[in-house]
């Protein structure tokens, strides 16, 4: 059994100070690197030693400062190297413990094709495909008219997807999903597969270690997102009846132990409006989203990560017991009132909420810069709750006390989200792209410019006939004082 006593943690922000608190429970001595544009990071500070290298994608560089502090293990987090074979392989090269899943995992299963060949083999639930990667935009067209539209073109490598919906654009959607995922991965392998309109978006979370036990901790859905962005998760899947619910687990298991996989993992299926289920991706890595389901199991993923690294069983071989409901916000420095696009600057102000059921996962903290040059990922805000509907109550008064000032952040959206019908209703009609196509700015609170939904606010308390108000305006309402 490796003994792991110094873990070298290749990333950066919430997660990187994620990994870091994890290790120290198990008395792992953390090493952080970081880049010029972070040396002032918070996971820089929490880790007990950290390095400067030019990238987070140098590999040589990771490596170097590995061997030089004396690291038995690497563990990329997720994001940037955490699922790229070639690292994986140099790190185990070098004579140090990987922390994830074989290289041969990464790739087998990091290709849309073979991991679909993969889950058709053990009849997981899959939506009709093209078994091999296409070479011409008529192959689509054939596919398209022997199953009908519409038709997803999808990059065997990475996320690029194209819905047609009429045959006179497959010539283009074909080309164009070739030339990007050539652009970012050198590689231009498409498939097609039919379609499913308005889909949920539901994974399942594996964890698989050497010695043969599989075990999925919950499912989680995370249909809230934009453009292929998730922004909010929660677990369990809400509204899925125990066939679906059995179809994903048992499907997911079955995919894991065909690939042989071992480590963290997660299978992601859709889930239509008509109830069709299909196997959709496996993230050979830990998830954003990760904590939704530590909140409702009480598993320490990341501290399973480093047992199956070292060696050891699972910490339990049977699938847990979920107690309550638990939903994650993602908060990024994002200007929503202009579609979303980064908004760097320096936090003045990060007054995280507090009370019962409430985790807050954090790479920042007041005095924090936001280069704009990373991921926008500031903090993660998990509510857990006996029950959905409480877990809901618990986030609305959560999201309306979280202060973050000096950028612009996703928390207006947040609030919107937990107060429409769509979403907090009994059937969760929120679907992959129902962001995309459904959401304005201010929507739930009726403010019709959408700029003061995001201008910066200040609060104060006045009392009226003995009673307390709390008040809110924008702070370019407020008078300077003369000097």
């Amino acid at each position: 059994m490796t003994q792991l006593a110094s873990v070298l943690i290749a990333n950066r922000g919430e997660i990187a100070v994620r990994i870091a608190r994890t290790a120290r429970d198990l008395g792992i001595r953390s090493i952080a690197v970081y880049t010029h544009a972070d040396a002032a990071s918070m996971h820089a500070a929490i880790a007990d030693e950290a390095y400067a290298v030019p990238s987070y994608l140098d590999i040589p560089a990771l490596i170097d400062v590995a061997l030089r502090t004396g690291a038995s293990c690497v563990h990329p987090g997720y994001g940037f190297l955490s699922e790229d074979a070639d690292f994986a392989r140099a790190v185990q090269d070098a004579g140090l413990v990987w922390v994830g899943p074989s290289p041969e995992a990464i790739e087998a299963l990091g290709n849309k094709i073979s991991a679909r060949a993969l889950a058709r083999e053990v009849n997981a639930p899959l939506a009709p495909g093209t078994e091999e990667p296409i070479s011409d935009w008529q192959d689509a067209l054939a596919f398209a008219e022997e199953h009908g539209l519409p038709i997803a073109i999808k990059a065997a490598f990475g996320r690029s997807l194209t819905v047609v919906r009429d045959t006179g654009d497959i010539e283009h959607a074909f080309a164009s999903a070739s030339r990007e995922a050539h652009a970012a991965f050198g590689r231009s392998e498409c498939y097609v597969e039919k379609f499913l309109p308005r889909p949920r978006h539901v994974e399942a979370q594996v964890l698989a270690d050497a010695l043969g036990n599989i075990i999925v901790l919950s499912t989680r859905d995370c249909s809230v997102q934009r453009r292929f962005h998730k922004l909010i998760e929660e677990a369990p899947a809400p509204f899925l009846s125990e066939l679906h619910n059995s179809e994903i687990i048992e499907g997911a298991r079955a995919i894991c132990r065909a690939a042989d996989y071992t480590g963290a993992g997660t299978v992601e299926f859709i889930v239509a409006a008509d109830g069709t289920i299909s196997f959709l991706d496996f993230n050979t890595r830990i998830q954003v989203e990760h904590p939704v389901t530590e909140a409702i199991t009480g598993i320490d993923i990341v501290a399973e990560q480093f047992r199956i690294a070292a060696g050891q069983p699972l910490s339990i071989t049977e699938d847990p017991i979920s107690t309550g409901h638990a939903f994650e916000f993602r908060i990024n420095a994002e200007d929503i009132a202009h579609g979303f696009v980064p908004s760097p600057g320096t936090i003045t102000t990060f007054e995280p909420p507090t009370g019962p059921g409430l985790r807050i996962d954090s790479g920042v903290r007041s005095g924090s810069p936001v280069t704009g040059h990373e991921d926008s990922l500031l903090a993660k805000l998990i509510v857990t709750g006996p029950t959905r509907d409480i877990a809901l109550l618990r986030a609305r008064d959560a999201l309306k006390e979280f202060t973050i000032r000096g950028v612009r952040t996703t928390l207006p959206f947040h609030r919107d989200m937990v107060e429409h019908p769509d979403f907090i209703g009994s059937d969760l009609a929120v679907y992959t792209d129902w962001v995309d196509h459904n959401y304005h700015p201010g929507l739930s609170t009726g403010v019709d410019d959408i700029a003061s939904v995001h201008e910066e606010r200040v609060s104060f308390a006045v009392e009226v006939d003995g009673r307390l108000h709390q008040v809110t305006i924008p702070a370019s309402s407020l008078v300077p004082e003369e000097n």
